[in-house]
């Protein structure tokens, strides 16, 4: 995967990760949320957050001082 690719595919999960924050929030604004479906919701976002983590590394070099 070059680092073009990696870029875009970071963009494309920090959106997805945007977008189950604003989905959460809006199950929780209802007035009965299904408690099952925002399990669900927030296992794919700390899902997310970690594949956000790992390319973030890769693409960030480390610096030695």
């Amino acid at each position: 995967m070059t680092e073009a690719e990696m870029k875009k595919r970071l963009a494309a999960l920090q959106s997805e990760h945007r977008d189950l924050d604003i989905a959460i929030s809006a199950l929780l604004d209802t007035g009965g949320p299904d408690q099952l479906q925002v399990a669900r919701l927030k296992k794919r976002k700390l899902k997310l957050r970690d594949q956000i983590s790992v390319l973030e590394d890769y693409l960030t070099p480390d610096i030695i001082a």
